[in-house]
């Protein structure tokens, strides 16, 4: 057994990548039960009530291991990393921000953390401030990303391999039993998958989404600025938006995406968040489907 399927508890190395507020215990439910594991989103969670409340819907789902995600932003995290220990979940991952405050923590709780790195640099950083184990995210991944030059996974994770003694999980690019495959030969011991499971029958994510994700063809997604000019989100590029891009006298296109286009009915400038490997997901499965091919 590798060390990081030592830390999850689970039976395939293959992690749910959170995504934003989707917190939906049957995803995470579906994934766990498929011998993968489920993950929690609770970077914009503060609410103790609700941290129990979701971990107790999962677990009325589920008797397999599965975690959750904290942005080390969030101040609640201490208060959500008690909880967590106290129902059972032996291992986190922690992303955007310095690690160093939150594993001393999270160990003496005794949990495992892993942490999201997009660098080398922080990868180094990561592992002095005591993570178990690193996510390493390539370029072609979905969700948050900063604004500066980054590396592709096939390049990432061989190179923080190079550096680190710590388990590895490749992320970005992987949707199917080719990447999960190229994941291992790459350094990693096991990979974390978004997009994929977004484009899933268990999938919380509006049909209009999975939809945008199963239609992407090459070259189907762009990196666009956030009103925080340090990050960007990759997203599907749709009409509206390559409209947009298109249009001089629009500054930020993140000012007039709809990020609530279920409550809006606005799905035309809707931020559809999908990674590069969107060109490669054709339909929509169950996730027992998905992590069945993954790892045949």
């Amino acid at each position: 057994m590798s060390k990081l399927l030592e830390i999850l508890g689970c039976r395939y190395p293959i992690i749910q990548g959170p995504i934003g507020l989707f917190n939906s215990p049957e995803m995470v439910a579906a994934v766990s039960n498929a011998g993968a594991y489920g993950m929690l989103a609770l970077g914009f969670v503060g609410d103790p009530d609700e941290v129990k409340r979701l971990v107790d819907d999962v677990r009325k789902l589920t008797d397999k291991p599965f975690g959750a995600n904290l942005m080390l932003m969030n101040p609640h995290n201490e208060k959500i990393l008690s909880i967590l220990a106290g129902a059972g979940i032996k291992a986190v991952t922690t992303s955007v921000g310095s690690p160093a405050k939150v594993y001393p923590i999270i160990h003496n709780l005794g949990m495992k953390g892993i942490h999201v790195v997009l660098a080398l640099q922080h990868a180094k950083s990561a592992v002095s401030a005591g993570a178990d184990g690193l996510v390493v995210v390539g370029s072609e991944a979905g969700g948050l990303r900063t604004v500066n030059p980054e590396s592709s996974t096939m390049v990432l994770v061989p190179l923080v391999a190079d550096f680190v003694s710590v388990p590895i999980v490749a992320a970005g690019g992987i949707a199917d039993s080719r990447g999960y495959k190229a994941a291992f030969a790459l350094g990693a011991q096991g990979v974390q998958v978004g997009t994929r499971f977004l484009a899933s029958e268990e999938s919380p994510a509006f049909e209009q989404w999975r939809r945008a994700i199963v239609e992407c063809g090459d070259g189907g997604t762009d990196l666009l600025p956030s009103k925080n000019t340090r990050m960007a989100e990759r997203v599907i590029i749709t009409p509206w938006i390559r409209e947009k891009k298109a249009d001089p006298t629009v500054k930020c296109i993140a000012d007039e995406l709809d990020y609530q286009p279920a409550k809006t009915g606005h799905y035309d400038r809707a931020a559809f968040g999908g990674g590069q490997v969107s060109a490669l997901i054709r339909d929509v499965k169950s996730v027992k489907e998905i992590v069945a091919e993954m790892v045949s």
